[in-house]
């Protein structure tokens, strides 16, 4: 019986200590992206002059909205172990898509614009779910040939308008919060308590977890795939037509240019990990938010664009060595 004591007591410890530097771990990624937010948030109110205004505040989180809004369909699509390069090119189209159905109301062009792209989302689905194609394949075809669509729609000019109704998604503010936000954090929380409290969304992360394992169970694993991309594509689209309203214009060179890379980056610095698993949808919105202040910060200290870069890539690199602790 003693020595059974002994052997517990020496067996114990490392097992302990293992816990602690889980829970240690668990700790920072937690709250690494609140905190370094937090810093640079204390930074820039003594270096950068206004950056506390809410002009300021507003303006930073204006501009994160369609990042955002598509790094939460992003999200969910590499929670699956999947990934949509196809986004950007979703924007653009869905930005000349919505100039072309200005003479309805916003109803109209909303749902509409909508639809269509969600269409792009349901073929991206639908060949990596029953064909078996690699999902960076097929998003990456798709990523090309979308811009070119896009380009072909306008002959390659940019179309501009004036629709005070349509304009107002991008431009306008309830209680002097713009109108972009409020659908930014509107969809954030749609996403999180679908993710949270519906079945839907254990099937995602058990899907990113072990796919074979999911489908011996029962999940659809096919349809739920197919789902993810199509809410993919419809946040891009609305992404698309914020960006286009707010600028009164559809440039479809420009508009959703690289935006993939900037959701990607807002996903990883967010904590879901690039091999599938647990969503973190707020996560999503916060490093799509650090990312947003990064970008502010060189701009209001006239500091180069591309230092900014470097930090954010910094940032990333970090974020992805975090998540391969933790794993």
């Amino acid at each position: 019986m003693q020595e059974s004591n002994v052997k517990t007591a020496q067996i114990n410890p490392p097992f302990a200590k293992k816990a602690r530097i889980s829970s240690n771990k668990d700790l920072v990624k937690t709250f690494a992206l609140p905190i370094v937010i937090l810093i640079l948030f204390s930074l820039n109110s003594i270096f950068t002059d206004n950056f506390l205004a809410a002009a300021t505040i507003w303006n930073i989180l204006l501009h994160v909205s369609t990042t955002a809004l598509v790094a939460i369909g992003m999200t969910l699509v590499i929670a699956t172990g999947g990934i949509d390069l196809s986004v950007g090119a979703v924007m653009a189209i869905g930005a000349v898509v919505s100039t072309f159905l200005l003479d309805y109301n916003i109803f109209v062009i909303i749902i509409g614009t909508i639809l269509i792209c969600a269409c792009i989302g349901l073929f991206n689905g639908a060949i990596i779910s029953y064909l078996g194609v690699q999902p960076i394949v097929v998003t990456l075809a798709i990523m090309i040939a979308g811009r070119g669509i896009a380009q072909v729609m306008t002959d390659g000019y940019l179309v501009t308008f004036s629709n005070p109704a349509f304009e107002w998604i991008g431009k306008g503010k309830i209680l002097s919060i713009p109108v972009p936000v409020i659908l930014m954090f509107l969809v954030a929380i749609a996403a999180f308590i679908i993710i949270r409290y519906m079945t839907f969304g254990r099937y995602i992360e058990a899907i990113g977890d072990n796919e074979k394992a999911a489908a011996l169970a029962g999940v659809n694993v096919k349809k739920v795939k197919m789902i993810v991309y199509i809410a993919a594509a419809a946040l891009a689209a609305l992404a698309g037509m914020i960006e286009t309203a707010r600028l009164a214009a559809a440039d479809a060179t420009r508009i959703g240019e690289l935006i993939e890379m900037d959701a990607i980056a807002a996903v990883v610095v967010g904590g879901t990990l690039m091999t599938g698993g647990k969503p973190f949808i707020w996560g999503t919105v916060f490093g799509a938010i650090l990312m947003g202040i990064i970008t502010a910060t060189f701009n209001m200290n006239n500091i180069p664009y591309s230092y900014s870069l470097v930090i954010k890539a910094v940032i990333i690199v970090g974020a992805i060595y975090l998540q391969r602790e933790n794993k």
